[in-house]
């Protein structure tokens, strides 16, 4: 298969070296690959008879007219070079993208394949018990149980609860504390009635248990105190309970709630936070005839260190460790976002079953750090000046300043009493162009700056301030 890559002077070595071991030919068309034009292409195509072209990924101009002219298929390559290499050996065995750059697209496309092999997975797993159409423990994978503390106390607990399951909870927890009421706790269950899908209380206070039967599919914690007081009501309900231990065995509870007639149970060994005693607890995760409960969020909270490689390495530990629910929270800033790294961290180990390791499974937790650095090579240069400082005294634009901030997931722009919203900051900042809002280009370069700020801090989750380092 004949191929045509056309490429810039930056990247042409790049480009050899990748296609070295196939039938490609190599047409340097300019300093930078992105700025092919269509002309050019259509100039290449007629000097000789290819198969296919691959463009630089970069390239923002359309070759769907010089397709139809040509005849010859027009795809998209990696936005880098480095990536080149990875691509090409591809060839023959997929159809790549005429819009999508290579790398998203074949990213894409793998991560299309691994949560279609966890669908099914799931479809056919066996389970030990159903759970409001929930599949628990059996060879199911493990479900992430997303807790809210101090449910009576939310101005919107539906809103909440809403947003957990949207962003990956299989089950949410709702926990009341010591100074909640029965009252309260059915208030809570009525503002989120209809939502179909499972729904636990946490609380080891009898009457609040009780208060809850007949909405909760989940009761959050039984132990030596409280089954007797509560245990038969619970196995009358129906509802499945989660176990632990106290100043008895977790063994002698389970007794106590089996005699009780509790039959769904599901076993928590409890696990202890780093530096009382995590190591040590693990140990106590052993191959149980009940699913296994793994409380993830006590160690996460009880670190700062950030979130996401926690939840990752403990998802893993609870997949070692046979567990069938993992339960993590939201409690402060630095684990918001929890619930839906948890939900993809299940996933990697459940798509890692047959695997020695979870690597190279076509979906990651890769937020911050590159699985692999691209070594592009450098922009060249005939002179060079240093930049100098920028002063102090900035003149002031004559349409006026912006006041930028974030509501929610959307960047905010004032000017004037007037604002302009959006979820990306290139559509904000064309939205000012085009409204004539700026007319100096270092106001201009100001707002792009903090616009683009305001973005990333929508997107890992940290605050925003003007002006401010990010």
């Amino acid at each position: 298969m004949r191929i045509l890559l056309p490429t810039g002077a930056a990247t042409e070595t790049t480009v050899r070296s990748a296609a070295r071991d196939f039938d490609a030919e190599i047409a340097v068309t300019g300093e930078i690959a992105s700025f092919l034009t269509p002309h050019q292409l259509r100039m290449l195509i007629k000097k000789g008879m290819y198969d296919m072209v691959i463009v630089s990924g970069m390239c923002t101009a359309s070759f769907a007219q010089v397709e139809r002219e040509t005849g010859v298929p027009v795809y998209r390559g990696p936005r880098h070079a480095a990536d080149l290499a990875l691509v090409l050996p591809l060839i023959g065995t997929i159809t790549l993208s005429r819009t999508m750059p290579a790398d998203e697209f074949l990213a894409a496309k793998r991560a299309d394949e691994a949560y279609t092999t966890i669908e099914l997975q799931e479809r056919e797993a066996v389970f030990d018990y159903l759970i409001h159409g929930a599949k628990i423990g059996g060879t199911s994978r493990m479900k992430v149980l997303a807790e809210i503390m101090d449910a009576h106390c939310r101005e919107d607990i539906r809103g909440d609860v809403e947003r957990f399951f949207a962003q990956g909870a299989d089950i949410v927890d709702l926990g009341f504390g010591f100074d909640a009421t029965p009252a309260d706790v059915k208030r809570v269950f009525d503002a989120v009635g209809g939502i179909d899908h499972p729904l636990a209380v946490d609380t080891q206070d009898p009457a609040l248990i009780r208060a809850a039967l007949g909405r909760a599919d989940i009761v959050l914690s039984l132990q030596s105190k409280n089954i007797p007081a509560v245990g038969k009501e619970v196995a009358r309900a129906g509802a499945a309970t989660v176990i632990v231990p106290d100043n008895h065995t977790l063994a002698h509870n389970i007794a106590l709630a089996k005699k009780a007639g509790v039959r769904c149970i599901i076993a928590d060994p409890l696990l202890q936070p780093a530096g009382s005693g995590l190591a040590a607890s693990l140990k106590r995760f052993k191959k149980s005839p009940y699913p296994l409960f793994f409380g993830a969020g006590n160690v996460v909270e009880l670190l700062d260190a950030d979130s996401i490689g926690m939840n990752a390495l403990l998802a893993g530990l609870a997949m070692e460790a046979g567990a069938s629910v993992i339960f993590t929270s939201e409690h402060s800033d630095k684990t918001r976002g929890s619930v839906k790294e948890m939900r993809r961290a299940t996933e990697m180990m459940a798509l890692a079953r047959d695997r020695p390791y979870p690597k190279d499974l076509g979906i990651d937790l890769l937020i911050l750090k590159e699985k692999r650095q691209r070594r592009e090579p450098p922009p060249k240069y005939e002179t060079v000046r240093a930049a100098k400082p920028m002063p102090a005294e900035i003149e002031y634009d004559p349409k006026g300043n912006f006041r930028i901030g974030i509501e929610g997931d959307t960047i905010i722009a004032v000017i004037n009493g007037k604002a302009v919203r959006g979820n990306r900051w290139q559509d904000v900042f064309y939205t000012i162009m085009k409204n004539d809002d700026v007319t100096l280009l270092d106001h201009a370069a100001y707002l792009g700056r903090e616009l683009y700020k305001a973005e990333l801090a929508i997107r890992y989750g940290r605050s925003f301030e003007q002006d401010g380092e990010f």
